[in-house]
């Protein structure tokens, strides 16, 4: 347990960082899934005009360091893919 101020305050910190960041990962979960039923469902210009939101919500979580970059660009990749074979 923490016994300083300074640890007390980073706790108290890090508990609205971390419900934040929650947040921000059921988000970006959510609009994969989303994506992800569209393509199931063989709907591809609704896949297409969702494809720039997920693409920005992916880069947005990535450039605060939920996810990696890479691993933000390589679902991107593989929608795409998807989407252009149906």
């Amino acid at each position: 347990m923490a016994n300083t101020k300074s640890a007390i305050k980073r706790i108290r910190r890090i508990s609205k960082q971390t419900a934040v960041n929650k947040t921000r990962k059921s988000r970006y979960k959510n609009a994969l899934k989303k994506m992800n039923v569209l393509i199931v469902e063989k709907k591809k210009s609704e896949a297409l005009k969702f494809l720039p939101k997920l693409n920005s919500e992916l880069m947005r979580i990535a450039k605060t360091g939920i996810i990696k970059k890479q691993n933000a660009s390589r679902n991107v990749s593989r929608i795409t893919k998807k989407i252009a074979q149906l």
